[in-house]
């Protein structure tokens, strides 16, 4: 009993130094993150002219969390590395190579879609919401909900420019293939729509295409590129 259990313990013990480590990113990234809150504020608040802060603790609590988020994007490297460290040696060697080719890809995906929400979408959805005030009626945005509801924008725009790269694994796979891709278009299309639609934070018709046009060319290229697998898989 005991030769079994002295793997299970060299695991665990394994995860708690992966875990100090990538903590100890974070916490140090977070600190440095924290110095520059403001800054990063202000730059989160551009599509706004005002924001307020309804109780006294609300600032603080968004420079709190500005500082988390930050450090974790910051120590990102170090937790992928420690994370790739950790489940690497439990791999096969096909599913490895799998995960190096399409990690660079998947991180430069989301990081293009989270710069597409920061300078595109947010910024017309903010537009349109901000154009139902008045004179009586003027906007007063809690800071605490605007950094909420930008963050929750680009991670989730993040996530759908990751399309491309869950085709092609599964295509890799042998789970997708490119004929059933392209003879269920019409279906994808009304779910990029209803997508589209879920994602963006405003009702209009031009935000969810400002978000369902760009998802519509990453299915196209999606469904070539799973043609190109998939003719190097079956040969």
């Amino acid at each position: 009993m005991q030769e079994k259990r002295l793997p299970i313990i060299g695991h665990l013990e394994e995860l708690r130094q992966r875990l100090i480590f990538s903590l100890t990113a974070v916490a140090i990234s977070s600190i440095f993150c924290y110095r520059h809150a403001k800054g990063i504020l202000d730059a989160l608040s551009k599509p706004v002219e005002k924001l307020v802060f309804i109780t006294p603790l609300e600032l603080f609590l968004v420079y709190l969390k500005i500082a988390v988020i930050g450090g974790v994007i910051l120590a990102s490297p170090v937790i992928f590395y420690e994370l790739w460290r950790f489940i690497s040696s439990g791999l096969l060697p096909q599913e490895r190579k799998y995960v190096l080719t399409f990690f660079p890809f998947s991180l430069l995906l989301f990081l293009v879609g989270g710069t597409f929400a920061y300078f595109l979408v947010i910024p017309s959805g903010i537009k349109f919401l901000l154009s139902f005030s008045t004179e009586k009626i003027v906007p007063m945005i809690s800071v605490g909900r605007y950094v909420s509801f930008v963050g929750i924008l680009i991670f989730a725009t993040g996530l759908v420019f990751e399309l491309p790269v869950v085709v092609l694994f599964l295509t890799s796979l042998g789970l997708v293939t490119p004929k059933a891709l392209r003879r269920n278009w019409k279906f994808v299309v009304v779910l990029i729509f209803i997508i589209a639609a879920v994602v963006t934070p405003t009702p209009d018709v031009f935000t969810q295409c400002l978000l369902a046009i760009p998802m519509l060319i990453l299915y196209e290229i999606s469904v070539w590129l799973s043609f190109l697998v998939w003719k190097k898989r079956t040969t």
